[in-house]
């Protein structure tokens, strides 16, 4: 009898173990041995919201309202280089080719904003912190830097005068996702311009009572690798 109870006692064990895993979904894990890898290629396009923080004497503007940089659409594109030192730490570079259209409006002249539309070589090195992999999946933080050259401007009567070169700290996060044959990479990305691009104009004006302008742009990025 008691080997009957042993027995009985060893049959229901498996069939709870057997009713558990119909009923658990399988999920297949892509790439499983990527992170082996120390070095990742890829490539990424984004799209911005970017404008000018402003800075201005108070008392020569008469409020702080007289003065504005609306955000303005912006896009990126690009390669990109990954290298993992272990499974949470990551350097993340490329080089970007990016769109921007930033503008500065004036209440004293409402019709005649300044804008500067110009194309950018920028170098991003960003430092990751990922999250342990989850299946097929996991969170990161980055920081860093990244540094901009003006590539080329479009010339016209209204184009603001502004410097060609820009340094800018760099911060955000993402989601990896890993696919079959891909590993898709959704990220936001804040920049702040650590640079004076303000350059004085030849002729007085609103704008030659500014005594400074940095770039500020939020990014929505998509990496594919």
């Amino acid at each position: 009898m008691r080997i009957i109870r042993n027995i009985g006692a060893l049959c229901l064990v498996l069939l709870t173990f057997q009713s558990w895993g119909q009923h658990t979904k399988y999920t297949r894990i892509f790439h499983e041995y990527y992170d082996e890898k120390p070095i990742h290629f890829g490539f990424l396009f984004g799209f911005a919201s970017s404008n000018y923080f402003m800075q201005a004497d108070k008392t020569i503007l008469g409020t702080i309202d007289s003065v504005r940089s609306p955000r303005n659409f912006g896009f990126q594109i690009g390669g990109l280089v990954n290298y993992a030192f272990d499974k949470h730490w990551e350097l993340k570079s490329g080089i970007n080719i990016a769109l921007y259209e930033r503008e500065i409006q004036f209440k004293s002249e409402a019709n005649n904003p300044l804008w500067r539309e110009s194309t950018w070589l920028e170098v991003p090195v960003l430092l990751k912190l990922r999250s342990l992999r989850r299946k097929n999946h996991r969170m990161y933080v980055m920081g860093g830097f990244k540094l901009g050259v003006e590539a080329n401007v479009k010339k016209k009567s209204t184009a603001l005068s502004a410097n060609t070169a820009d340094l800018s700290l760099e911060y955000g996060f993402g989601l990896e996702q890993y696919f079959q044959f891909f590993k898709f990479t959704p990220e936001i990305r804040f920049s702040h311009g650590l640079l004076n691009l303000y350059v004085p104009p030849s002729v007085s004006g609103p704008y030659s009572k500014l005594n400074g302008i940095r770039s500020h742009t939020v990014s929505l990025v998509i990496n594919f690798e």
